[in-house]
Protein backbone atom coordinates (compact mmCIF):
# COMPACT_ATOMS: atom_id res chain seq x y z
CA UNK A 1 0.00 0.00 0.00
CA UNK A 2 1.06 3.52 -1.12
CA UNK A 3 2.59 5.90 2.19
CA UNK A 4 -0.05 8.05 2.97
CA UNK A 5 2.80 11.03 2.83
CA UNK A 6 4.63 9.69 -0.25
CA UNK A 7 1.51 10.20 -1.83
CA UNK A 8 0.62 13.60 -0.02
CA UNK A 9 3.91 14.62 -1.35
CA UNK A 10 3.22 13.63 -4.83
CA UNK A 11 0.00 15.36 -5.59
CA UNK A 12 1.72 18.63 -3.52
CA UNK A 13 4.82 18.38 -6.26
CA UNK A 14 2.22 17.72 -9.03
CA UNK A 15 0.57 21.02 -8.37
CA UNK A 16 3.68 22.65 -8.49
CA UNK A 17 5.11 21.48 -11.58
CA UNK A 18 1.93 21.65 -14.01
CA UNK A 19 1.53 25.83 -12.36
CA UNK A 20 5.29 26.25 -12.90
CA UNK A 21 5.26 24.41 -16.62
CA UNK A 22 1.87 26.74 -17.64
CA UNK A 23 3.82 30.29 -16.23
CA UNK A 24 7.01 29.18 -18.82
CA UNK A 25 4.53 28.20 -21.87
CA UNK A 26 2.34 31.22 -21.18
CA UNK A 27 2.36 33.85 -23.75
CA UNK A 28 -0.53 36.04 -23.35
CA UNK A 29 -3.74 35.63 -21.94
CA UNK A 30 -5.57 37.65 -24.69
CA UNK A 31 -4.07 36.32 -28.09
CA UNK A 32 -5.61 33.50 -29.08
CA UNK A 33 -9.13 33.65 -27.55
CA UNK A 34 -11.54 35.27 -29.87
CA UNK A 35 -12.21 31.86 -32.13
CA UNK A 36 -15.69 30.93 -31.87
CA UNK A 37 -16.68 28.41 -29.06
CA UNK A 38 -19.37 26.39 -31.18
CA UNK A 39 -19.73 24.38 -34.02
CA UNK A 40 -23.50 25.53 -34.45
CA UNK A 41 -26.03 26.34 -32.54
CA UNK A 42 -27.69 24.40 -29.34
CA UNK A 43 -30.99 22.98 -29.93
CA UNK A 44 -33.92 23.98 -27.21
CA UNK A 45 -34.09 20.62 -25.44
CA UNK A 46 -30.32 20.63 -24.41
CA UNK A 47 -28.99 22.49 -21.57
CA UNK A 48 -25.22 23.69 -22.22
CA UNK A 49 -22.15 22.96 -19.74
CA UNK A 50 -18.72 24.81 -19.83
CA UNK A 51 -15.76 22.72 -18.12
CA UNK A 52 -12.69 24.43 -17.12
CA UNK A 53 -9.79 22.20 -17.62
CA UNK A 54 -5.53 22.36 -16.74
CA UNK A 55 -3.82 22.97 -20.31
CA UNK A 56 -0.68 22.10 -18.89
CA UNK A 57 1.64 19.92 -21.67
CA UNK A 58 -0.79 21.18 -24.29
CA UNK A 59 -3.21 18.78 -24.26
CA UNK A 60 -6.18 20.78 -23.31
CA UNK A 61 -7.76 23.53 -25.67
CA UNK A 62 -8.55 25.37 -22.57
CA UNK A 63 -12.35 25.52 -21.69
CA UNK A 64 -14.80 23.70 -23.77
CA UNK A 65 -18.84 23.29 -24.10
CA UNK A 66 -20.63 20.30 -23.97
CA UNK A 67 -24.34 19.46 -25.21
CA UNK A 68 -26.28 17.69 -22.45
CA UNK A 69 -29.34 15.75 -23.17
CA UNK A 70 -31.45 16.42 -20.27
CA UNK A 71 -34.01 13.30 -21.21
CA UNK A 72 -30.75 10.75 -21.48
CA UNK A 73 -28.35 12.16 -20.21
CA UNK A 74 -26.26 12.26 -23.04
CA UNK A 75 -23.06 14.39 -23.62
CA UNK A 76 -21.92 16.09 -26.70
CA UNK A 77 -18.81 18.22 -27.00
CA UNK A 78 -19.70 21.70 -29.25
CA UNK A 79 -16.84 23.79 -28.88
CA UNK A 80 -14.10 24.97 -26.87
CA UNK A 81 -12.35 28.07 -26.58
CA UNK A 82 -8.81 29.35 -25.56
CA UNK A 83 -9.18 30.92 -21.90
CA UNK A 84 -5.09 31.71 -21.26
CA UNK A 85 -2.93 28.84 -18.89
CA UNK A 86 -4.96 26.54 -16.28
CA UNK A 87 -8.51 28.32 -16.65
CA UNK A 88 -9.33 25.58 -14.17
CA UNK A 89 -12.28 27.22 -11.78
CA UNK A 90 -15.31 28.50 -13.10
CA UNK A 91 -18.27 30.84 -12.11
CA UNK A 92 -21.18 32.55 -13.64
CA UNK A 93 -22.54 35.88 -13.30
CA UNK A 94 -26.00 35.58 -11.98
CA UNK A 95 -27.39 37.14 -15.25
CA UNK A 96 -26.46 34.41 -16.89
CA UNK A 97 -24.57 36.23 -19.29
CA UNK A 98 -21.16 36.41 -18.09
CA UNK A 99 -18.74 33.50 -17.23
CA UNK A 100 -15.42 33.68 -15.26
CA UNK A 101 -12.52 31.53 -15.34
CA UNK A 102 -9.07 31.33 -13.01
CA UNK A 103 -6.19 31.21 -14.75
CA UNK A 104 -4.72 29.06 -12.08
CA UNK A 105 -0.99 30.43 -12.63
CA UNK A 106 2.02 31.22 -10.04
CA UNK A 107 3.35 33.95 -12.42
CA UNK A 108 1.48 36.22 -14.28
CA UNK A 109 3.16 39.46 -16.77
CA UNK A 110 6.54 38.77 -14.32
CA UNK A 111 4.23 38.89 -11.41
CA UNK A 112 3.64 36.01 -8.17
CA UNK A 113 0.28 36.21 -8.74
CA UNK A 114 -2.53 34.18 -10.91
CA UNK A 115 -4.86 35.91 -13.27
CA UNK A 116 -9.23 36.18 -13.16
CA UNK A 117 -10.80 36.33 -17.33
CA UNK A 118 -13.86 37.69 -17.99
CA UNK A 119 -16.06 36.33 -20.80
CA UNK A 120 -19.38 37.12 -22.47
CA UNK A 121 -22.10 34.40 -23.35
CA UNK A 122 -23.61 34.80 -26.02
CA UNK A 123 -27.67 33.89 -25.78
CA UNK A 124 -28.22 32.05 -28.36
CA UNK A 125 -25.27 29.83 -28.51
CA UNK A 126 -23.29 29.97 -24.92
CA UNK A 127 -20.32 31.06 -27.40
CA UNK A 128 -17.57 32.56 -25.34
CA UNK A 129 -15.85 36.51 -26.57
CA UNK A 130 -12.74 37.32 -23.69
CA UNK A 131 -13.98 40.88 -22.03
CA UNK A 132 -10.78 41.04 -20.08
CA UNK A 133 -8.55 39.89 -17.24
CA UNK A 134 -7.04 40.52 -14.11
CA UNK A 135 -4.03 39.78 -11.81
CA UNK A 136 -5.61 38.06 -9.11
CA UNK A 137 -3.29 39.25 -6.38
CA UNK A 138 -1.60 36.21 -5.47
CA UNK A 139 -0.68 32.92 -6.16
CA UNK A 140 -2.68 29.65 -8.16
CA UNK A 141 -6.05 30.76 -7.92
CA UNK A 142 -7.81 28.26 -7.30
CA UNK A 143 -11.55 29.24 -6.80
CA UNK A 144 -14.18 31.85 -7.73
CA UNK A 145 -17.50 33.11 -7.13
CA UNK A 146 -19.86 36.25 -8.04
CA UNK A 147 -22.07 37.83 -5.13
CA UNK A 148 -25.64 37.57 -5.67
CA UNK A 149 -26.08 41.33 -6.79
CA UNK A 150 -23.49 40.45 -9.50
CA UNK A 151 -21.10 43.26 -8.62
CA UNK A 152 -18.29 41.79 -6.69
CA UNK A 153 -16.15 38.89 -7.84
CA UNK A 154 -14.58 36.58 -5.07
CA UNK A 155 -11.27 34.69 -5.54
CA UNK A 156 -8.87 32.27 -3.51
CA UNK A 157 -5.70 32.47 -4.10
CA UNK A 158 -4.13 28.69 -3.01
CA UNK A 159 -0.29 29.91 -2.89
CA UNK A 160 -0.54 32.87 -2.03
CA UNK A 161 -2.57 32.42 0.67
CA UNK A 162 -4.85 35.26 0.49
CA UNK A 163 -8.74 36.03 -1.35
CA UNK A 164 -9.32 39.09 -3.27
CA UNK A 165 -12.35 40.99 -4.18
CA UNK A 166 -12.19 41.74 -7.67
CA UNK A 167 -15.20 44.64 -8.69
CA UNK A 168 -17.83 43.81 -11.88
CA UNK A 169 -18.11 46.54 -14.62
CA UNK A 170 -22.10 46.96 -16.01
CA UNK A 171 -20.68 45.18 -18.67
CA UNK A 172 -19.38 42.20 -16.43
CA UNK A 173 -15.13 42.97 -17.26
CA UNK A 174 -13.40 43.02 -14.38
CA UNK A 175 -11.51 46.09 -12.14
CA UNK A 176 -8.22 45.30 -10.46
CA UNK A 177 -8.18 43.82 -7.17
CA UNK A 178 -9.91 46.50 -4.47
CA UNK A 179 -9.06 44.45 -1.62
CA UNK A 180 -6.46 41.40 -1.01
CA UNK A 181 -6.45 39.48 2.61
CA UNK A 182 -3.40 37.38 3.21
CA UNK A 183 -4.42 34.34 5.47
CA UNK A 184 -2.46 33.30 8.31
CA UNK A 185 -2.06 30.67 10.24
CA UNK A 186 -0.69 27.01 9.63
CA UNK A 187 -1.33 23.13 10.53
CA UNK A 188 0.53 20.39 11.88
CA UNK A 189 0.73 18.39 7.99
CA UNK A 190 4.31 20.14 6.70
CA UNK A 191 3.62 19.01 3.69
CA UNK A 192 0.60 20.72 2.89
CA UNK A 193 0.20 23.38 5.95
CA UNK A 194 3.08 25.22 6.46
CA UNK A 195 1.82 28.35 5.29
CA UNK A 196 -2.19 29.38 4.59
CA UNK A 197 -3.77 28.34 1.44
CA UNK A 198 -7.24 29.66 0.57
CA UNK A 199 -9.29 27.46 -1.28
CA UNK A 200 -12.55 28.37 -1.39
CA UNK A 201 -14.63 31.82 -0.76
CA UNK A 202 -18.11 32.23 -0.94
CA UNK A 203 -20.84 34.55 -0.14
CA UNK A 204 -23.73 33.35 1.98
CA UNK A 205 -27.06 33.21 1.26
CA UNK A 206 -27.94 37.01 2.37
CA UNK A 207 -25.03 38.12 0.74
CA UNK A 208 -23.97 39.99 4.20
CA UNK A 209 -21.12 37.86 4.54
CA UNK A 210 -18.35 35.67 2.70
CA UNK A 211 -17.02 32.52 3.95
CA UNK A 212 -13.65 31.44 3.26
CA UNK A 213 -12.50 27.85 3.78
CA UNK A 214 -8.04 27.78 4.17
CA UNK A 215 -6.26 23.96 3.89
CA UNK A 216 -2.98 25.54 5.41
CA UNK A 217 -4.78 27.24 8.09
CA UNK A 218 -7.36 24.64 9.42
CA UNK A 219 -9.95 27.35 9.48
CA UNK A 220 -13.44 28.47 7.79
CA UNK A 221 -12.98 32.04 8.14
CA UNK A 222 -15.90 34.71 7.98
CA UNK A 223 -15.95 37.76 6.39
CA UNK A 224 -18.67 40.37 6.50
CA UNK A 225 -19.47 41.43 3.00
CA UNK A 226 -20.19 45.49 1.67
CA UNK A 227 -20.47 45.26 -2.27
CA UNK A 228 -21.35 48.75 -2.65
CA UNK A 229 -18.03 49.43 -0.53
CA UNK A 230 -16.10 46.89 -2.28
CA UNK A 231 -14.58 45.78 0.77
CA UNK A 232 -14.75 42.49 2.84
CA UNK A 233 -13.68 42.54 7.27
CA UNK A 234 -13.30 39.78 9.38
CA UNK A 235 -15.89 38.71 11.57
CA UNK A 236 -14.00 38.18 15.32
CA UNK A 237 -14.96 35.53 16.47
CA UNK A 238 -17.15 34.23 13.72
CA UNK A 239 -14.16 31.97 12.19
CA UNK A 240 -14.67 27.92 12.85
CA UNK A 241 -11.32 26.47 13.88
CA UNK A 242 -11.34 22.81 12.38
CA UNK A 243 -9.37 20.04 13.86
CA UNK A 244 -5.58 19.96 13.19
CA UNK A 245 -4.74 18.73 10.63
CA UNK A 246 -8.32 18.57 8.51
CA UNK A 247 -7.34 20.97 5.72
CA UNK A 248 -10.83 22.35 4.86
CA UNK A 249 -11.02 23.04 1.10
CA UNK A 250 -14.67 23.01 -0.12
CA UNK A 251 -18.28 24.70 1.54
CA UNK A 252 -21.80 24.28 0.35
CA UNK A 253 -24.68 26.44 2.58
CA UNK A 254 -27.46 24.39 3.30
CA UNK A 255 -30.84 25.91 1.07
CA UNK A 256 -32.98 26.08 4.04
CA UNK A 257 -31.52 25.37 7.39
CA UNK A 258 -28.83 27.63 8.96
CA UNK A 259 -25.98 25.18 8.22
CA UNK A 260 -22.36 25.05 6.13
CA UNK A 261 -20.88 21.77 4.87
CA UNK A 262 -17.36 21.81 4.99
CA UNK A 263 -15.15 18.80 3.07
CA UNK A 264 -11.88 18.63 4.64
CA UNK A 265 -8.91 16.85 2.05
CA UNK A 266 -6.61 16.23 4.75
CA UNK A 267 -8.26 13.71 6.93
CA UNK A 268 -11.52 12.81 4.56
CA UNK A 269 -14.17 14.40 6.72
CA UNK A 270 -17.41 16.54 5.69
CA UNK A 271 -17.81 18.68 8.64
CA UNK A 272 -21.16 20.24 9.91
CA UNK A 273 -21.52 23.58 11.21
CA UNK A 274 -24.15 25.98 12.15
CA UNK A 275 -24.07 29.76 11.08
CA UNK A 276 -25.57 32.57 12.73
CA UNK A 277 -26.33 34.62 10.18
CA UNK A 278 -26.86 37.99 12.57
CA UNK A 279 -23.42 37.65 14.06
CA UNK A 280 -21.56 36.02 11.14
CA UNK A 281 -20.22 33.43 13.62
CA UNK A 282 -19.82 29.39 13.05
CA UNK A 283 -19.77 26.54 15.66
CA UNK A 284 -19.10 22.79 14.94
CA UNK A 285 -22.29 20.54 15.31
CA UNK A 286 -21.19 17.00 14.03
CA UNK A 287 -18.07 15.30 11.53
CA UNK A 288 -18.64 12.36 9.53
CA UNK A 289 -15.81 10.36 7.52
CA UNK A 290 -16.53 10.47 3.59
CA UNK A 291 -15.05 7.20 3.01
CA UNK A 292 -16.35 3.57 4.03
CA UNK A 293 -14.77 3.02 7.27
CA UNK A 294 -12.99 -0.11 6.58
CA UNK A 295 -11.12 1.25 3.57
CA UNK A 296 -7.59 2.44 4.65
CA UNK A 297 -6.07 4.08 1.39
CA UNK A 298 -4.80 7.57 0.64
CA UNK A 299 -7.99 9.55 -0.26
CA UNK A 300 -8.17 13.87 -0.65
CA UNK A 301 -12.05 15.02 -0.88
CA UNK A 302 -12.39 17.56 -3.34
CA UNK A 303 -15.94 19.27 -4.29
CA UNK A 304 -19.26 19.31 -1.87
CA UNK A 305 -22.59 20.33 -2.68
CA UNK A 306 -26.35 19.97 -1.41
CA UNK A 307 -29.34 19.50 -3.60
CA UNK A 308 -31.74 22.15 -3.96
CA UNK A 309 -34.22 20.30 -2.01
CA UNK A 310 -31.41 20.13 0.81
CA UNK A 311 -32.12 16.78 1.47
CA UNK A 312 -29.29 15.34 0.22
CA UNK A 313 -25.33 15.88 0.49
CA UNK A 314 -22.28 15.02 -2.07
CA UNK A 315 -18.52 14.68 -1.47
CA UNK A 316 -16.12 13.87 -4.11
CA UNK A 317 -13.42 11.77 -2.75
CA UNK A 318 -9.98 11.54 -5.00
CA UNK A 319 -8.01 8.60 -4.40
CA UNK A 320 -11.26 6.18 -3.12
CA UNK A 321 -12.48 7.74 -6.31
CA UNK A 322 -16.13 7.92 -5.21
CA UNK A 323 -18.70 10.05 -4.77
CA UNK A 324 -20.26 9.57 -1.01
CA UNK A 325 -23.86 10.51 -0.60
CA UNK A 326 -25.35 11.72 2.48
CA UNK A 327 -29.04 12.10 3.56
CA UNK A 328 -29.58 14.78 5.44
CA UNK A 329 -32.19 15.24 8.25
CA UNK A 330 -35.30 17.66 7.21
CA UNK A 331 -35.10 19.49 10.35
CA UNK A 332 -31.96 18.48 11.92
CA UNK A 333 -29.50 18.72 9.25
CA UNK A 334 -27.48 15.79 10.83
CA UNK A 335 -25.87 13.71 8.41
CA UNK A 336 -26.14 10.20 7.39
CA UNK A 337 -23.93 8.52 5.46
CA UNK A 338 -26.17 6.41 2.63
CA UNK A 339 -24.08 5.64 -0.43
CA UNK A 340 -20.63 5.62 -1.74
CA UNK A 341 -20.55 5.00 -5.47
CA UNK A 342 -17.34 5.06 -7.71
CA UNK A 343 -16.90 7.75 -10.48
CA UNK A 344 -15.88 5.22 -12.99
CA UNK A 345 -12.44 7.33 -13.24
CA UNK A 346 -9.31 8.77 -11.70
CA UNK A 347 -9.45 11.60 -9.54
CA UNK A 348 -12.59 13.28 -9.30
CA UNK A 349 -12.45 16.86 -8.48
CA UNK A 350 -15.85 18.90 -9.35
CA UNK A 351 -18.79 17.97 -10.19
CA UNK A 352 -22.37 19.26 -10.89
CA UNK A 353 -26.25 18.72 -10.61
CA UNK A 354 -27.68 19.54 -13.41
CA UNK A 355 -30.73 21.72 -13.62
CA UNK A 356 -33.61 19.08 -13.73
CA UNK A 357 -31.96 17.12 -10.88
CA UNK A 358 -32.08 13.98 -12.57
CA UNK A 359 -28.18 13.89 -13.15
CA UNK A 360 -24.71 14.38 -11.51
CA UNK A 361 -21.57 15.14 -13.44
CA UNK A 362 -18.27 14.44 -12.62
CA UNK A 363 -15.02 15.72 -13.80
CA UNK A 364 -12.47 13.12 -13.43
CA UNK A 365 -9.40 14.99 -13.82
CA UNK A 366 -6.37 12.35 -14.10
CA UNK A 367 -8.63 9.50 -16.33
CA UNK A 368 -9.37 12.55 -18.69
CA UNK A 369 -13.34 12.25 -18.38
CA UNK A 370 -16.90 13.72 -17.51
CA UNK A 371 -19.18 11.03 -16.39
CA UNK A 372 -22.90 11.18 -15.99
CA UNK A 373 -24.86 8.86 -13.57
CA UNK A 374 -28.37 9.18 -12.52
CA UNK A 375 -29.80 10.87 -9.60
CA UNK A 376 -32.96 9.59 -8.05
CA UNK A 377 -35.02 12.51 -7.66
CA UNK A 378 -36.35 11.72 -3.75
CA UNK A 379 -33.80 10.15 -2.34
CA UNK A 380 -30.78 11.55 -3.75
CA UNK A 381 -29.17 8.29 -4.38
CA UNK A 382 -26.73 7.67 -7.50
CA UNK A 383 -26.90 5.20 -10.96
CA UNK A 384 -24.14 4.25 -13.41
CA UNK A 385 -24.99 5.51 -16.97
CA UNK A 386 -23.02 4.86 -19.80
CA UNK A 387 -23.23 8.40 -20.73
CA UNK A 388 -19.49 10.19 -21.06
CA UNK A 389 -17.29 12.50 -23.15
CA UNK A 390 -13.52 11.79 -23.27
CA UNK A 391 -11.66 15.44 -22.32
CA UNK A 392 -8.00 16.57 -20.92
CA UNK A 393 -7.75 17.11 -17.33
CA UNK A 394 -11.41 18.65 -16.05
CA UNK A 395 -11.46 20.29 -13.16
CA UNK A 396 -14.88 22.33 -13.06
CA UNK A 397 -18.25 21.92 -14.43
CA UNK A 398 -20.75 24.73 -14.48
CA UNK A 399 -24.25 24.61 -16.15
CA UNK A 400 -25.12 27.56 -18.16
Amino acid sequence: MTDSRDSSRRDFLARRDFLAAAAISLIGLARGSERPALRDEAPADGDLLYVGTYTQGGRSEGIYLLLMDRRSGQLRRVGSVAAGANPSFLAIHPNGRVLYAVNELEKYEGRATGAVSAFTIARETGALTRLNEQPSEGGAPCYVSVDRSGRALLVANYAGGSIALLPIQPNGSLGPAAQVIRHTGKGPNAERQAAPHAHCILPDPSNRFALAADLGADRVFVYRLDVGGKSLQHVDGGDAVMRPGAGPRHIAFHPTLPLVFVANELDSTVVTLRFDAERGALSPLDTLSTVPARWTGTNYPADIHVAPNGRTLYVSNRGHNSIAVFSVAESTGTLALEQVVSTEGDWPRNFSLDPTGRWLLVANQRSDSVVVFGRDPENGRLTPTPQRVALPSPVCLRFA
